[in-house]
């Protein structure tokens, strides 16, 4: 039986390195993660279907109140699976949720915390939808499908108050 030391001290290099994905056999790179630029998913542009999240420094729940329903992601790195997941999701129905009056808060930065991570207080990845009377409606701590979220909202009494007075479904 071979010892497994050195698989292990490798990976905890990769680790503290910020390799997230590493083969046994893969070099570490010797680049310290402080100095490796990230991109921030939040602030990508616009794409053809109109799906545009806001960065959560940004945001300003308060400013959404009685307009929109804000749909906030929240990672602790924009490399997190789960929050590159629920992106995904919400991208694939956007027309639906666009129709809906949903804007989507993207906040993948711990440090400094932005106003709407002080007040919704996240531990890791989180979905919180909330209501455009501005109260939470729902909290995961994992990706939610779209039309889970969609069903979620068309349950709101401000939603159906909305389809009765002729809104768009």
């Amino acid at each position: 039986m071979t010892p497994r030391r050195p698989f292990v001290m490798t990976a905890l290099l990769a680790l503290c390195l910020g390799g997230a994905g590493f083969a046994q056999d893969a070099p570490v790179s010797a680049t310290p993660a402080a100095t490796v630029p990230l991109p921030a998913p939040e602030t990508v542009a616009q794409d053809e279907t109109g799906f545009a999240p806001i960065a959560g420094a940004d945001a300003s729940l308060e400013a959404l109140i009685w307009q929109k329903r804000p749909i906030v992601v929240f990672a602790d790195s924009p490399f997190d699976p789960a929050f590159k997941d629920q992106m995904r999701l919400l991208e694939a129905r956007w027309p639906e949720l666009a129709a809906r009056d949903v804007v989507v808060i993207a906040d993948t930065t711990p440090n400094p915390p932005s106003d709407v991570r002080l007040k919704l207080r996240p531990r890791g990845f989180s979905l919180v939808i909330i209501a455009k009377d501005g109260t939470v409606n729902l909290r995961k701590p994992r990706p939610w499908d779209a039309r889970e979220i969609i069903r979620s909202i068309d349950k709101m009494p401000i939603r159906r108050e909305e389809i009765r007075n002729g809104a768009q479904q």
